[in-house]
Parts: structure tokens; sequence; C-alpha cells
């Protein structure tokens, strides 16, 4: 049994020993003379204007907020559909009370607005 191991562990081995190797001569050949001009956003070719520290408004927050909880649900919602069959009506129910507080959270924020972008 140990021995179907050896093609992994050796995999692990060359990978370890590879991402150093790499790194390091990366950093020997680079070369090394930064300026105010390379170390500046590059702006698809225009200069830049201002700082390249700026703040995002709160909508964008939002949005990730609800892409995270919106993807949870398909998270959950995949392996309920597998399994449809084996959960019987009780999986059913759980899942219309899942997706049932999910579709009343998504009317309320409809309502308050965080889905309008103007």
């Amino acid at each position: 049994m140990p021995q179907n191991y050896i093609p992994i562990f050796l995999f692990v081995a060359v990978v370890g020993v590879l991402i150093p190797v790499t790194l390091i001569a990366a950093k020997l050949v680079r070369p090394e003379n930064p300026n105010r001009v390379k170390l500046m956003p590059y702006e698809c070719g225009i200069d830049p204007i201002g700082t390249s520290r700026g703040r995002y408004t709160v909508r964008y927050y939002i949005v990730a907020i609800l892409f995270v909880v919106f993807d949870v649900e398909t998270i959950f919602l995949f392996p309920w559909a597998v399994k449809f069959k084996a959960l019987g009506v009780f999986g059913l129910v759980e899942m219309l009370i899942f997706l049932a507080i999910l579709i009343v959270g998504y009317i309320w924020i409809w309502k308050k607005g965080a889905l309008e972008w103007v």
C-alpha cells in the first residue's frame, strides 16, 4: 500500500524544490532599477490622475455581500438536487423553507434599493 503513494511524495518533493529554485532564479535574473515612473500604476497608457488609493463606495460592498449570500445558496442547492429522492418530503420542506427565507431577504433588499445603481 505505501508504494502507491510514491508518485504523490515524488510530486510534492519536486514541487517543493522547484518553487524556491524558480523564485531564486527570478531574483537573480531580473534587473533592479526602480524609478518613479516604473512604480506608478499603469492606466492604459494614459498618465495617471490622482492617487491610486481611491475609496470605494458602500454599494460595492453591498453587492459583494449579496453575491456571497446567493453564492452560498447555490452551494446548498446543488447537493440537495443530487440527493433529492433520498431526502424525501423532509428534504423538500427544508429546502422550501430555506428558499422562502432567501426570497424574503431578496425582496427586502430590493425594497431597500440596494439593487439600484443610479
